[in-house]
């Protein structure tokens, strides 16, 4: 196949995209015209600002979800992928980073598709490198569970592997459950412990800061419906 796949990285919220990306975007998304998108509305809406002439009606977009079908992506790469491009677009960040492109992207290997990944925002990486914990040793969880006792187990865990092998624990949360959890994690971790909150990472409200559980306790940041990433460290 002479087409390749293209990872197209967003920005994290509603800030100018090139604030953040790369300008050498903006020429290649003029170019394609086939998308793995994992919202049609929002992705429209990006391509739109990275080139303000875009042709939406032009680009053909299947969202990838929980919902679609792996023949139905192997189908798109095989029928498109021959002659075209194809580009891959989050809603937000890095694609294939805490995102269903993975699926796309194993799906091109297997077909022997060259993977090209371009430069963007991560707010995995980047909390991690704001955190000042360890970024030698680290694990990024996903969202732990909403319930508890899984909750607080999968808490006490990650903060007894930060101490024995000096681990970073990096887990996000739907962003209106964020006070929920913080409530939790001040209730069942110890207070010696490192948490790193990093909230709206690249807006201008950003807020990022790291200390003991035992400060967080004397000062609980609001962080209802907003962005934000936790890190359990040392």
């Amino acid at each position: 196949m002479n087409g390749k796949i293209y990872l197209i990285p967003t920005t994290l919220g509603t800030n100018n995209p090139y604030q953040v990306l790369p300008e050498n975007i903006k020429p290649l998304v003029q170019t394609i015209k086939y998308y793995f998108v994992e919202n049609s509305r929002s992705a429209r809406r990006f391509l739109k600002k990275i080139d303000q002439d875009i042709n939406i009606d032009e680009l053909t977009f299947l969202e990838v979800n929980k919902r679609t079908r792996h023949v139905d992506i192997v189908d798109f790469i095989e029928n498109i992928a021959s002659t075209n491009d194809i580009g891959v677009v989050s809603e937000a960040g890095c694609p294939g980073v805490a995102d269903p492109g993975a699926e796309v992207v194993k799906s091109a290997h297997k077909k022997g598709i060259q993977v090209i990944p371009l430069v963007g925002p991560s707010s995995v990486l980047l909390s991690l490198m704001a955190s000042g914990m360890n970024g030698q040793n680290f694990s990024f969880d996903g969202y732990i569970p909403i319930k508890h006792p899984g909750r607080g187990k999968t808490l006490k865990f990650m903060e007894q592997d930060t101490l024995k092998r000096d681990r970073t624990h990096i887990f996000i949360e739907t962003p209106y459950r964020n006070n929920a959890l913080m409530a939790d994690m001040v209730k069942s971790l110890d207070n010696r412990t490192l948490l790193c909150v990093a909230c709206d990472i690249t807006l201008d409200t950003e807020f990022i800061k790291t200390q003991t559980i035992g400060e967080w306790k004397n000062n609980m940041p609001d962080l209802h419906k907003r962005p934000a990433i936790f890190l359990i460290g040392r």
